[in-house]
């Protein structure tokens, strides 16, 4: 068994234990720690990210928003900048999604 595998095993556990009218106090804080510390440590990725990003913004004098749609429509060659410049916008688009899931 995987350890994600074990890890949604557990949270099916608690979900069926609250859904029959279980309530534990330390379980509301210790779950409302967890998404803070990962919606804390979302946020710092997420910072490096758009410092990277508006580093590749001044250099080329476009926003990433407008690379990426032209980048994906081929309309720019592959260089390592670019590579790179799309790899981090598509990480920081994932990082964003993955924040609002979180409630952030």
């Amino acid at each position: 068994m995987t350890i994600q595998t074990n890890t949604l095993n557990k949270l099916e556990q608690l979900t069926t234990l609250y859904r029959h009218g279980y309530h534990s106090e330390f379980i509301d804080q210790v779950l409302d720690k967890i998404i803070a510390l990962e919606q804390q440590r979302a946020q710092q990725e997420l910072a490096k990210f758009q410092t990277r990003l508006q580093a590749f913004e001044k250099k080329y004098q476009m926003s990433s928003q407008h690379f990426y749609q032209r980048y994906e429509h081929g309309e720019l060659d592959d260089s390592a900048d670019f590579m790179e410049w799309s790899s981090f916008y598509d990480m920081s688009m994932y990082t964003q999604k993955h924040l609002k899931k979180l409630g952030s």
